[in-house]
């Protein structure tokens, strides 16, 4: 698929709930009770219960993979966490995923990931690689 810079390549907002967590966390065997317990995040300074950072990485990477033609290449990808999501307990939370093409060379093309919650941005240096 040949792109362009500036080409929207996905956009989507994903809803996060507390039950989303704890599915995480028995999948990745990450059981920190910060991803599940109030008490405990609060104890710590917490403003809530956190979504894991891992598990944010991976909506956002999993939203510009959707979007790509089958078997394409992925070749890097990294982000910078600056803010955490806090999941509620009866609203839950949506983060929301805008990728666009940042730069195109001959070998391969650098998506940018725009990923926030509560209109703050969650990941900065968010940029999946692909081979062109």
């Amino acid at each position: 698929m040949p792109f362009a810079v500036g080409d929207v390549v996905a956009e989507r907002t994903v809803h996060l709930t507390r039950e989303s967590l704890v599915r995480y966390a028995g999948a990745s065997g990450d059981f920190n009770p910060i991803h599940y317990r109030d008490d405990v995040a609060a104890s710590v300074g917490l403003p809530g219960v956190l979504a894991h950072g891992m598990l944010t990485m991976g909506i956002a990477s999993s939203v510009v993979v959707a979007a790509l033609e089958p078997g394409t290449e992925i070749l890097d990808y990294g982000v910078r966490f600056t803010k955490p999501v806090v999941v509620d307990p009866a609203a839950g939370a949506d983060l929301h995923v805008l990728a666009t093409v940042g730069a195109v060379d001959d070998s391969s093309t650098r998506i940018d990931l725009k990923v926030t919650f509560d209109e703050t941005t969650v990941l900065v240096k968010a940029q999946l690689r692909v081979a062109s």
